[in-house]
């Protein structure tokens, strides 16, 4: 049957097809997510995992504890630990989400004292995740920019019970979920899988000591220059801002991140 259209239809038929297009509706496709804001490359930044307190000036990017608040102005990140329980969380975690050894004892990361978890299937990946994300979305609803899920290195530390194949589809999980709330995401450390970065959905790196190991380069041609180093040495600091200082985010701090006026507390730039 052929369909004569009324006088005036036309009209309404581009409007109703520009309505459609901007919506994203009748299509059969969502409007594409809005892409997260990634951080600016060579910036001034802190790391302020240990405490916040208000960052010093210059400072454009600054990271903080999930517990804390974001920063008024400046690019936030969020910092959660991802693949570790810490230890006062421990007892808040079901006892088969911990990584266990063959003798059924739990492997810890004894450099801090905590417990690894156990992504080492699908299901506990998925069960694991879902908390995680849950305080990813506390970090959303506070405003951050971007969140540092960390220890994604912990398949080293696990006694060969777990592979970085398990730590990628684990991140895939976190970034996923991160990306539909608009936040980056930044891979800690694991020079080893940079080169993953696009599959595990990675946007910038967080990078401890990469002038001091001499890993900086990796980082830099992996997530083009978005890095944030934080050294813990002079001699870290001295050598990635002669190779690095005019590309990435650096800064040194004290190896317990202490805000100002606590004992041990150092920041510097240069």
């Amino acid at each position: 049957m052929t369909h004569h259209r009324k006088p005036g239809d036309g009209s309404r038929a581009v409007l109703l097809a520009l309505t459609l297009l901007l919506t994203g509706c009748g299509t059969g496709h969502d409007p594409a997510p809005r892409a997260p804001r990634l951080p600016p490359r060579h910036a001034g930044f802190d790391y302020q995992i240990g405490g916040a307190y208000p960052p010093p000036a210059g400072v454009r990017v600054v990271t903080r504890d999930r517990a804390d608040s974001p920063a008024d102005g400046l690019y936030t990140v969020c910092y959660v630990n991802a693949f570790q329980a810490q230890p006062q969380e421990r007892a808040d975690w079901p006892a088969d989400l911990l990584l266990r050894d063959r003798a059924g004892r739990v492997v810890v990361d004894e450099d801090w004292d905590e417990p690894l978890l156990d992504i080492g299937t699908p299901a506990k990946r998925a069960r694991i995740a879902d908390r995680v994300n849950r305080w990813t979305d506390g970090c959303a609803d506070k405003g951050y920019d971007a969140i540092e899920p960390d220890n994604y290195d912990s398949y080293t530390r696990s006694r060969h019970l777990l592979t970085p194949a398990d730590a990628t589809a684990f991140m895939r999980l976190l970034t996923r979920h991160a990306h539909a709330r608009h936040l980056a995401v930044g891979q800690k450390n694991t020079p080893e899988l940079a080169g993953k970065r696009e599959s595990a959905g990675l946007d910038f790196a967080v990078a401890e000591e990469c002038g001091q190991y001499d890993e900086c380069g990796t980082y830099a041609r992996a997530f083009d220059d978005r890095v944030l180093d934080i050294e813990y040495t002079d001699t870290g600091l001295t050598k990635a801002v002669s190779a690095w200082g005019s590309r990435l985010s650096i800064v040194r701090r004290d190896l317990d991140v202490s805000p100002p006026g606590e004992p041990g507390y150092v920041r510097r730039t240069g």
